[in-house]
């Protein structure tokens, strides 16, 4: 399931970029990431436009193989280390990969590192990986942050998809998100109907949109969802409430934060 049509995601890249670029400007680009502390500011830029210009490459070829990044034009940064030159490089490189997204449409066949092989994969993908990143680089900048709503939604719903694909693959991590009888509810404030169950059945976990009573739930806003979700927020800060079982909160988020 998804929230957003191929076109809504191709502007989000557009977007949230143009975000990122936002809290670049003027900032301390060799500040360390918190979040990401092997990365400097300026790192974090890089990979998301070499992000960008990767995918950009798959999806003008239409490769049925993934694409190394040393065969992708500018994929490591731009040479200068002008920040007006870091500035550029991110605006063109997702200019160029949101208009190859909307010229292939959802559906062409390309590589994935999923089961899925559309473009439609990559244009969702590419939304949320720049929206993440951007939350990294607002706590390295020390800048404020706000999604979209429906957005966020989609970037929770994307995440128990591909945590539920790794546990299928048979990630060690993933694989033990299971345990009959536990679940864990998250419940925006802002939203309604932006309710999620997540249910450890014994073999696997599932996860639908419900309202319903859990073992542990988590509430806030759609945004503060979100980001304790990809583990940018943590889960007692007082911008979110955990009411039930805790350590089971902690055990999702420990065994579902790889990649």
């Amino acid at each position: 399931m998804t929230l957003l049509s191929h076109d809504r995601y191709c502007d989000e890249i557009l977007a949230q970029t143009d975000a990122l670029r936002a809290v670049l400007t003027g900032a301390d680009l060799t500040a360390t990431v918190p979040t990401c502390p092997d990365w400097t500011l300026r790192e974090l830029a890089v990979h998301v436009g070499g992000a960008h210009r990767w995918v950009g490459e798959i999806v003008r070829g239409r490769a049925a193989d993934e694409v190394p990044e040393d065969k992708v034009p500018g994929f490591a940064g731009p040479e200068s280390e002008d920040p007006a030159a870091l500035d550029a490089w991110l605006a063109e490189g997702a200019a160029a990969t949101a208009a190859a997204l909307r010229a292939a449409g959802p559906d062409a066949e390309v590589w994935t590192w999923v089961t899925e092989r559309r473009t439609a994969f990559w244009a969702r993908r590419m939304t949320h990986e720049t929206a993440v990143h951007r939350a990294d680089a607002a706590l390295a900048a020390r800048a404020p942050y706000a999604v979209d709503a429906e957005v966020a939604a989609d970037t929770i719903e994307e995440w128990l998809g591909i945590v539920s694909l790794a546990q299928a693959e048979g990630d060690p991590e993933a694989a033990e998100l299971r345990g009959g009888g536990r679940s864990l509810h998250l419940h925006a404030t802002d939203m309604p109907g932006a309710e999620w169950l997540i249910e450890f059945g014994e073999d696997r976990f599932t996860w639908r949109r419900a309202h319903e009573k859990a073992t542990v739930a988590l509430r806030g806003t759609l945004t503060d969802l979100m980001l304790v979700f990809n583990r940018r927020l943590e889960p007692t800060s007082s911008r979110v409430e955990v009411l039930g079982d805790a350590a089971l909160l902690d055990f999702w988020l420990d065994r579902s934060s790889f990649g």
